[in-house]
């Protein structure tokens, strides 16, 4: 059933916001660097913004939005929306933070992902899911569009459609923030890049570049051609880019299958990139730790399984920094009999 489009969203972007698997969620590190990362969308609970969530376990995407609001969503990947023919959508818009309830951020979450991918949580026991609150336990990051370019038919050689919220429109302010430390990353940052590189030349398809705009907004366009160099990547650009090819950047491979049940992969790059308005040359400085999941329905669990027990920890004390406890994984048979 379709939304209600109490935001007054443009008609023709409306199919591919609801039906898109993954989203390009773009945000900007303290230092202005702009990282990113395919995440799943869904529609605000009262229809003016475009939701996304990070497991408390990896609170990062969460932390910058907070430092600074200006985030972008990229809809390039149509892949397994149903859909023929759909526009590619970019939309620029300010980020509002909830963490203040953590166990109705997880009860939301946990009913949203089992609608909209019941063929992918179906195949796991219960027992199992009901230990994954490192996974299910979830920051929501709601974002309050203000200015939406779309191209008809994903076609980045034309110019785009605009569309502009009103000025009336008010943007929500986050949740207080943790008052204690960050804790220090879960992982040692890879070292090499070049081998994670060639891999996704290879097999994950057209890449996703971000740069930072003239409003400080972190603008991610999916290219049109990747090619490794000894220091990175060579880059062909859509003819008509929302920002210029200039400056700090992060280039993002991503794929998953049809139905996002059996794969989903994504190699993130960060570094400097320079160029015109059809190519460029992507400088890389480092790559990003990313979680991909492939193989087996027993190696996936297995996966998970071991992901669970190493940030068992983590979890906790994410939760104690926000003064609450680690919520309960309540599936959604469960919420039909309270």
């Amino acid at each position: 059933m379709p939304f209600a489009n109490t935001a007054g969203w443009p008609d023709e972007i409306l199919g591919i916001v609801e039906n898109s698997k993954t989203v390009e969620y773009a945000s900007l590190t303290r230092a202005g660097v702009p990282i990113t990362f395919p995440m799943l969308l869904f529609i605000g609970e009262d229809g003016l913004t475009l939701d996304v969530s990070t497991a408390l376990t990896f609170p990062a995407k969460a932390q910058r939005a907070r430092n600074n609001p200006k985030v972008c969503l990229l809809f390039s990947d149509p892949l397994g929306c149903g859909l023929d023919s759909p526009p590619v959508v970019l939309v620029y818009g300010l980020a509002t933070v909830r963490d203040a309830d953590l166990q109705a951020n997880t009860d939301r979450f946990v009913n949203l992902v089992f609608q909209r991918f019941s063929d992918v949580y179906g195949q796991f026991p219960s027992i199992l899911l009901k230990k994954m609150a490192w996974y299910f336990t979830r920051v929501w990051i709601q974002v309050t569009p203000l200015r939406i370019l779309w191209w008809h038919g994903g076609d980045l050689s034309r110019e785009p459609k605009t569309w502009q919220a009103p000025k009336s429109r008010q943007v929500p302010p986050s949740d207080p923030p943790p008052t204690d430390k960050v804790l220090k990353r879960w992982d040692k940052p890879p070292t090499e890049w070049l081998t994670s590189a060639e891999h996704a030349v290879a097999s994950l398809g057209k890449p996703v570049l971000t740069v930072v705009d003239s409003d400080g907004y972190p603008v991610p366009i999916r290219t049109q051609d990747a090619s490794l160099e000894a220091d990175g990547f060579q880059l062909t650009l859509c003819q008509i880019p929302p920002a210029p090819a200039q400056g700090k950047a992060c280039l993002t491979f991503h794929q998953h299958d049809e139905k996002f049940i059996s794969w989903q992969e994504n190699l993130v790059f960060v570094g400097e990139v320079s160029g015109d308005v059809k190519n460029a040359s992507f400088k890389v400085d480092r790559r990003l730790t990313s979680i991909s999941l492939k193989g087996s329905q027993l190696q996936i669990m297995l996966d998970l399984f071991k992901l669970g027990r190493r940030f068992a920890p983590r979890l906790k004390t994410e939760a104690r920094r926000r003064g609450q406890a680690v919520p309960a994984v309540r599936l959604p048979k469960e919420h039909k009999n309270r």
